[in-house]
């Protein structure tokens, strides 16, 4: 049995609405939870016991330093703590956090997620590379939209390719903003997420925030700007060349993508595969990759994701079905005497 003391006025949030919080960290840890006044007894198994009882003295730490606990947070920490026991939660939840506007923050869920977060602050060019829900773009936009208020840029550019996910989608009717709106959507979703929505749609408005496919970026420079392309491994080899040399002074660029979700025709070289060998050697350019530990959707997304990458090597490592032998062709020269009917009974 452990005891640990957390702030009296922070207990409430602990324990969450009918204490289900405290459920979920005995479900977690495999203990159980009682409270009285401001101390949490933790009863169980011994090696059970000693984890649940770091891992609250950690989020005891936190509610003393001044963190407000939210639902997700506790979910997030839990899951931390589960993949590495070593971990200091304070470097995501206080150092590591991200200030997307007065309303709303960011804190990394994986080490990955910590590690791109950190890249963005030092480097003026960063990479994020994996499968889609490790957060590259969502971290990205918190990352600009934060940016932004410190005043550290004038203004938030986001672009990206417009190439259809395996689809034709023929004539769009409509207007050129129209046509494109459906590409940056997901953008527009991870503003509007991070940013009170009228607030978003007055800095669109302005021009402080700009949405536009990337065909817009060309013969532009973009100084004072916190720069994203999105889906970049949509694009060709010219496009992600035109796209880095936007880049001006006092600017900072991500670029995201998943190599393994390529929508370009057969023939053509993706831009983001091609860029890892280009400038990988480059100082103040780094490169993030993201695995499907770092995804932040739905469980199931892991599974999916791990069960692909099994599917594709099993189709790499299989042998080559072994081709039909047909019959040769016959000769168009050789004359063949048709065989003689057979007499009516």
């Amino acid at each position: 049995m452990k005891k640990v003391r957390v702030p009296e006025e922070q207990v409430a949030a602990l324990l969450g609405d009918y204490d289900e919080n405290l459920r979920l960290l005995e479900s977690v840890f495999g203990v159980f939870l009682s409270v009285r006044g401001d101390e949490i007894t933790v009863d169980g198994e011994s090696p059970a016991v000693e984890r649940a009882a770091a891992f609250l003295f950690q989020v005891a730490e936190l509610l003393e330093r001044g963190h407000r606990l939210r639902k997700e947070d506790l979910r997030t920490a839990a899951s931390l703590f589960q993949r590495d026991a070593g971990v200091v939660l304070a470097d995501y939840f206080l150092e590591g956090r991200v200030r997307a506007s007065s309303k709303k923050y960011v804190v990394a869920k994986s080490d990955n997620q910590r590690r791109y977060i950190e890249a963005i602050r030092r480097s003026d060019l960063v990479f994020g590379i994996g499968p889609a829900g490790t957060g590259k773009t969502y971290l990205a936009v918190a990352m600009a939209a934060a940016f932004l208020n410190e005043k550290r840029v004038n203004r938030i550019i986001l672009a990206r390719p417009a190439v259809e996910a395996g689809e034709k989608l023929g004539f769009l009717p409509g207007d050129l903003a129209e046509k494109v709106d459906p590409y940056l959507r997901p953008l527009y979703d991870a503003l509007y997420d991070l940013m009170d929505r009228d607030a978003a749609l007055r800095l669109i408005q302005r021009g402080t925030i700009e949405v536009a496919p990337l065909a817009f970026m060309r013969g532009r420079t973009m100084n004072d700007s916190f720069m994203i392309l999105d889906e970049a491994q949509n694009t060709t080899s010219e496009q992600m060349k035109m796209f880095l040399t936007r880049i001006g002074f006092n600017s900072r660029a991500v670029v995201t993508g998943d190599i393994t979700q390529i929508d370009l025709p057969a023939a053509r070289t993706s831009g983001l595969v091609e860029v890892q060998a280009v400038v990988s050697g480059i100082q103040g350019i780094e490169f993030i990759y993201f695995d499907e530990r770092d995804v932040v959707r739905h469980t199931l997304i892991q599974e999916i994701i791990k069960a692909y990458e099994r599917y594709g090597n099993g189709r790499r490592s299989a042998p080559a079905p072994e081709r039909a032998v047909s019959a040769p062709a016959a000769d168009p020269t050789e004359v063949t005497e048709a065989p003689e009917p057979k007499p009516r009974s």
